[in-house]
């Protein structure tokens, strides 16, 4: 079962795939859109492409439990991508993930202006990696 998980940001946007098994969170990467309506039809062409049986997108949910402006944005988003796909986006709670990516990239010694690029792909990848962990201890 192949997920895809979307980690949503205003200019930058990470995305990763899980491995055929669902276990695994493996290639990920990053695209740079500042249209909405590009961005959507650019992820589009990827679920044709990539056919995955889910799609979990991050909900930056605030460290207090509520939910702010940025959270009500990705309800939309997410709901203009199931519209299009025709199938339920699944929303997961996003926090802590840029601050472990960031965690991430460090550590694997990456510099900070090359940290920018890629923390959004980075992201995608711990939102689809914990999503997958609590998908398959609950089965």
């Amino acid at each position: 079962m192949k997920i895809m998980a979307i980690d949503l940001g205003d200019v930058r946007t990470g995305v990763a795939f899980s491995d055929l098994t669902g276990m695994i969170a493996g290639r990920a990467y990053t695209i740079t859109e500042y249209s909405r309506d590009k961005l959507l039809a650019r992820l589009c062409t990827e679920l044709a492409a990539e056919q995955p049986d889910e799609v979990v997108l991050g909900l930056p949910i605030n460290m207090n439990g509520t939910e702010g402006e940025r959270a009500a944005k990705s309800r939309a988003f997410a709901s203009q991508l199931e519209e299009k796909w025709g199938k339920p986006i699944v929303l997961w709670d996003e926090r802590g993930t840029s601050v472990t990516a960031n965690r991430i990239l460090s550590d694997a010694g990456k510099k900070r202006g090359r940290q920018r690029a890629q923390v959004d792909a980075v992201a995608a990848s711990v939102i689809l990696q914990a999503y997958l962990d609590y998908r398959n201890r609950t089965r």
